[in-house]
């Protein structure tokens, strides 16, 4: 009947021998995905981002349209109007003052 240390020395050369397959097999892989990922058209982006088979546009600000009082700039684009935008116009101001000039 083996030792212990017998049994211990033979788990951790199991180990180091499933490492090595590991790594061995772990190319393989890596090789099999690259050219799944050439065929589909994905990127490591969509990879990264766990985007399922849809390219969404990426969504950048828009060049500022407007400086506020203070220095703030909004786009004018869709969506919640920022306060200083809100409280001019709620004052009756026109916001047309506030135009970037370009």
């Amino acid at each position: 009947m083996p030792t212990y240390a017998e049994l211990k020395a033979q788990a951790e050369a199991l180990l180091r021998q499933a490492e090595e397959m590991r790594q061995q097999e772990r190319a393989g892989v890596i090789a099999e995905l690259r050219a799944k990922m050439a065929e589909y058209g994905i990127t490591a982006e969509e990879l990264a981002s766990g985007a399922r088979g849809r390219r969404r546009a990426s969504r950048t600000k828009g060049e500022p349209k407007y400086r506020g009082p203070n220095g703030e700039t909004w786009s004018g684009g869709p969506g919640r109007k920022p306060e200083w935008v809100r409280q001019i116009l709620a004052a009756g101001g026109d916001l047309e003052q506030y135009r970037i000039a370009r």
